[in-house]
């Protein structure tokens, strides 16, 4: 059996106070990651944000679209569309 695998969007606002999914707008999921868009650092403390709020390994997120931009498209093998939207649904602080 292969792995499902989701890609969903993100538009990320780095140097925030603190790591908050705020919600879903316009077909894009609105987070905000406090680490800086200095060397690499806010896309690796998005993906331990997304692993700790999907409650999966690290190794199973992938930046695929957007390293250098705040409009990403992320990877996420083992878990189908539907778990993905439900967890981040039920996660958002702007629902």
């Amino acid at each position: 059996m292969k792995a499902e695998k989701t890609t969903i969007w993100l538009r990320v606002q780095p140097n925030a106070n603190r790591n908050e999914l705020l919600g879903f707008k316009d077909g894009v999921w609105q987070l905000k990651i406090a680490a800086p868009p200095v060397k690499g650092r806010a896309n690796q403390e998005l993906i331990g944000f997304l692993s700790d709020i999907l409650g999966i390994s690290k190794r199973h997120l992938t930046i695929e679209k957007g390293f250098t931009s705040k409009q990403k498209a992320i990877g996420i093998s083992g878990l189908t569309p539907d778990q993905v939207r439900e967890q981040l649904s039920r996660l958002a602080t702007n629902k």
